[in-house]
């Protein structure tokens, strides 16, 4: 069984990254439970964007990984073909600072086993879990739906919220 991870908002708390260069940018001290019923990117039009800092040298290299993640995706590492798929060729200087990041914290995901792309309808697998519903427009098999700031208004998938709900949902199965 083929399992596809996401990297930003789903292994790697980007979205807090993001969050406090907003709030830098803009003089307010709002935290992600604040879009809980609103629509992320309704609310910031009209303010002093983020954006560019994620062309930055720098930007993704840092960001703290999800708790439990680690210890989840080594278990389901064990149980399934996983590979990590992220958007990443949007922002370029990102490809190095990614694969420095798994390195760091998911070495046991190799090389070889990790897809950084522009367009997540190449990849196929049996799940994906993805903060981005775009990312399942394609893609036939089983849909998961990581929490995330800018999601909450998002229905119509399977949502999980942490790890541990992954490994819940998908970790005590055997390998098929």
């Amino acid at each position: 069984m083929r399992l596809l991870i996401d990297m930003d908002d789903v292994l790697a708390d980007t979205g807090a990254k993001i969050l406090d260069v907003f709030n830098q940018r803009n003089g307010l001290q709002l935290e992600k439970s604040f879009f809980e019923d609103k629509h992320f990117y309704e609310y910031i039009k009209g303010h002093n964007s983020y954006r560019d800092a994620l062309y930055e040298p720098g930007f993704f290299r840092d960001i703290k990984v999800f708790p439990d993640a680690i210890d989840v995706v080594k278990e389901l590492n064990e149980k399934f073909e996983v590979y990590i798929v992220s958007a990443a060729t949007e922002f370029p200087l990102s490809l190095t600072e990614k694969m420095e990041w798994l390195d760091e914290h998911f070495p046991f995901i190799s090389w070889r086993n990790r897809v950084f792309c522009g367009d997540k309808s190449i990849v196929h697998g049996d799940i994906m879990i993805d903060d981005h519903a775009r990312n399942f427009e394609n893609f036939s098999g089983r849909k998961i739906l990581f929490h995330s700031m800018h999601n909450t208004q998002v229905q119509g998938y399977e949502r999980v919220k942490s790890w541990r709900e992954i490994r819940d949902l998908i970790g005590c199965a055997g390998k098929e």
